[in-house]
């Protein structure tokens, strides 16, 4: 009788599988047939299980019957709910192998484990660059393949790719200069400024001239030896951008420095630029040299003309853009 009792606990008497009709099918062995009896009559879409069905339908209706008790959202099932509530808990069930950083979710963590691995799976089609991210490549490819810049300073208008180098921007505004050289004192408004003033004191010669091999300090003095068919090339010696008058150079190297030697009469604000200066003073003089030439309204700076046609005179806009008058 043992062994009848065992095959009868997993072989019940009257519900044998190949007995059951698809009406009272177990749930599990559906999992199995692929059977799915339960069908929502707004979308079409089947499920295995009533309750399946029953959570999916809220789709539809917008009920949420799961409420956070820390705050205001609502949730249309329990696992979502559970979930959420790590947010105000601070639980993060999910840790690293390599680090051991904590994630509340396995997606999260699956999509940090990359930074150890090195997988770069998503692939620029028009540059071949590969990122981590899906977000990553798609914010990339917005912002270095089409040229937008979302980020725009408030006390210049100067439009940047990315959040980090605003900030980084807007510290030669408040002279703020965190980063200090720990051996004279020196201080720069960001970590890869200081880290080239190092070479200053270590001698370090990372950059060569790629025709005699001559090694430098900054990447300037090296670009400084190299022409561009006649005419001779002069680089950032912050970040490497190159210019064909070393007056440019002077100019654009005043964004990294913070240095305004141009300053207002008026009200005693400083500029890198000459040009910068006299727009400003417009503010000060009302002086309005730029024309709509639909309507003749007068404006101090040329991007408000644009944006005047745009939004008063459209039409006139797409077809040709604005006509200034000066």
């Amino acid at each position: 009788r043992a062994g009848s009792v065992g095959y009868e606990l997993f072989n019940p008497p009257h519900h044998h599988p190949q007995q059951e009709s698809s009406q009272h099918a177990f749930p599990h062995a559906r999992i199995h047939t692929g059977e799915k009896p339960f069908h929502c009559t707004q979308c079409g879409k089947n499920f295995s299980q009533s309750s399946s069905l029953k959570r999916h339908q809220r789709v539809h209706t917008g009920e949420r019957p799961f409420p956070c008790p820390f705050c205001c959202k609502q949730f249309t099932n329990s696992a979502s709910l559970k979930l959420h509530l790590r947010v105000h808990t601070g639980e993060r069930p999910f840790p690293c192998p390599h680090c051991g950083k904590q994630f509340a979710n396995s997606a999260n963590l699956k999509a940090h484990q990359t930074v150890h691995t090195g997988e770069k799976k998503f692939h620029c089609y028009k540059c071949g660059k590969s990122f981590s991210f899906q977000s990553n490549l798609s914010r990339h490819h917005t912002r270095v393949h089409t040229g937008e810049r979302p980020y725009t300073c408030p006390h210049c208008g100067k439009g940047f790719a990315q959040p980090n180098n605003l900030r980084v921007h807007l510290l030669i505004h408040t002279g703020e200069r965190r980063y200090r050289c720990s051996l004279c004192g020196k201080s720069f408004i960001s970590s890869s400024h200081l880290k080239r003033h190092r070479t200053v004191h270590t001698q370090e010669k990372p950059y060569s001239c790629a025709r005699c091999g001559q090694a430098f300090s900054q990447i300037d003095n090296a670009n400084a030896l190299l022409r561009t068919g006649k005419e001779r090339v002069f680089a950032c010696s912050y970040c490497g951008k190159l210019f064909n008058r070393p007056k440019k150079v002077e100019i654009h190297q005043r964004t990294h420095t913070g240095e305004k030697p141009f300053r207002c009469s008026v009200c005693g604000k400083m500029f890198s630029e000459a040009g910068n200066l006299k727009k400003h003073q417009r503010v000060h003089t009302g002086q309005k040299p730029y024309t709509c030439g639909m309507c003749g309204q007068g404006f101090a700076w040329i991007r408000n003309l644009k944006m005047h046609y745009m939004k008063s005179h459209p039409d006139v806009y797409t077809e040709g853009g604005p006509s200034v008058q000066k």
